[in-house]
């Protein structure tokens, strides 16, 4: 399974730690900035989040210039132009997304327009078109799961065609992630399990899938080895911040790897899941993890066995006969996910999930099928294998 060719590339720099937000101003006075634009939600703004990143600026002397503190979960085409024509109007220089997902996707969308011109987002849709580097942006992530932040994609859709629109580009990645554990603190627990349950499907996709390489390996397992050993800290202790800062890490971890080694069928069906019954991204990947590793499982055997020594330690790993090993690995994810329901109640089956109807899943299988994950995924998956593969899903 081992790739004869493969492509490594991440030139995002990680400015991580318990000071880290204090190295905002540095950092964009080095890239020529003087006049940033904070991108953020109303939820972030409403935790407290933007002040730290504020003091940090302003002690500095850096002036924040603007704040859109209106990005939607599902963000879109018309907020994208909107924030464009602000940053021109207030004659902005450069971006710093603090958010999750939604945000960040949000600021590289407005980048494009602000870099290259125009107001309609849509015809720099796909891959290649951008050929030029884009304004200084920063990344200030507040949920440690997406990995939007070393990420060379963005979707944002387009709400008149009802569609969701791709952006790819290595031009979209950020010029540095700044990851602090104050950022994180306040993330309640439902979304704290779902956002960490997205990172461990990441590493887990990306260890176990087709473009598997040895350096996206190197992150895949650092990121499960962080997830396993701190997640249910955090849970039980939500102001640890230790381990806070471990779980945004291994979040990063996990999005190197998976932007380098891609990742598979829990994706697609999660990606599909998604757009028809708008179940959040996170919870989808801790829900069909298992399911798919079953799906999968002759075929990833060996790599799924060497991921028990991250999920449960050396101990367990020994003492598991190799032949059990990528069992006991997908009986570790499971056992997690028995706890975060315990905790938070996050959803192990589409039925405890609430939102989607039995008679979804032949559209969610279908609308799975065409996702560029699939592609990816270690064993050829046909129509009726997604449709079993959710049936198992669904009780």
């Amino acid at each position: 399974m081992t790739n004869q060719y493969y492509e490594f590339f991440c030139p995002v720099k990680v400015i991580a730690g318990k000071a880290a937000l204090e190295h905002i101003p540095y950092e964009l006075t080095g890239l020529g900035a003087k006049r940033p634009m904070i991108i953020t939600d109303k939820g972030v703004r409403a935790a407290g989040l933007l002040d730290p990143v504020i003091a940090a600026c302003e002690e500095s002397g850096l002036e924040i210039i603007s704040i859109y503190d209106d990005v939607p979960p599902d963000s879109s085409t018309g907020v994208v132009k909107d924030i464009a024509g602000i940053y021109r109007h207030e004659k902005c220089d450069s971006l710093i997304a603090v958010g999750g997902g939604s945000a960040i996707d949000t600021a590289k969308a407005v980048n494009i327009l602000v870099s290259e011109g125009g107001d309609n987002i849509a015809e720099y849709s796909g891959a290649g078109i951008i050929k030029h580097p884009l304004k200084p942006f920063l990344v200030v992530p507040t949920t440690a799961g997406t990995g939007s932040e070393v990420t060379s994609v963005a979707v944002i859709t387009d709400t008149a065609k009802s569609v969701k629109l791709p952006f790819t580009s290595s031009f979209l990645l950020p010029n540095a992630a700044v990851i602090d554990p104050r950022m994180t603190l306040t993330l309640p627990p439902h979304i704290t399990a779902a956002t960490a349950m997205d990172a461990m499907t990441h590493a887990t996709e990306a260890f176990t899938c087709m473009a598997k390489n040895p350096l996206s390996d190197a992150y895949a397992t650092a990121a499960i080895k962080k997830i396993s050993t701190s997640l249910l800290k955090v849970m039980d202790n939500p102001k640890d911040s230790d381990n806070r800062l471990e779980l945004a890490q291994a979040s990063t971890m996990a999005g190197i790897a998976f932007s380098n080694s891609m990742v598979g069928l829990v994706h697609a069906l999660g990606h599909a899941t998604g757009a028809i019954c708008h179940l959040p991204h996170g919870l989808c990947m801790s829900l069909y993890l298992p399911y798919v590793l079953e799906y999968n499982l002759e075929t990833i055997r060996a790599p799924l066995g060497e991921l028990l020594l991250y999920l449960e330690g050396p101990e367990v790993y020994a003492a598991t006969p190799a032949s059990r090993r990528a069992e006991g690995s997908i009986s570790a994810l499971r056992k997690l996910r028995d706890e975060l329901f315990k905790r938070c109640k996050l959803p192990r089956t589409l039925k405890e999930a609430g939102s989607v109807e039995e008679h979804q899943l032949d559209t969610i299988a279908e609308l799975a099928m065409d996702d560029g994950s699939m592609m990816f995924n270690p064993k050829e998956v046909t129509l009726e294998d997604a449709r079993a593969v959710l049936k198992k899903a669904w009780a």
